[in-house]
């Protein structure tokens, strides 16, 4: 009689900690997926950023231009190249 007892007890535990075991396997492989679709949103958004930020550096490398700065210096700062008598070459 104690011997089906222990037995019965011994499933019983057995079946819990299978059905424990099942429970843990779902819900990681459920996270993993959840996780793995929040990557996949993450690298996307890498790619965007990406393409913005090397249109951003044309956009810089064009607007700092030699030509372009020295004709803002002249057309809005009335800034002049002086002429060569008028350098002075100072040395410590």
């Amino acid at each position: 009689m104690l011997t089906g007892i222990k037995q019965r007890m011994g499933m019983t535990l057995l079946v819990t900690a299978l059905m424990s075991s099942a429970l843990g396997v779902v819900y990681s492989k459920h996270e993993s997926r959840k996780l793995f679709v929040e990557l996949q949103g993450l690298e996307s958004q890498q790619d965007k950023l990406n393409v913005e930020w090397g249109r951003l550096q044309l956009e810089q490398s064009t607007w700092a231009t030699d030509g372009r700065i020295d004709k803002a210096a002249q057309s809005r700062l009335d800034m002049i190249i002086p002429p060569a008598d008028a350098i002075v070459v100072v040395t410590p």
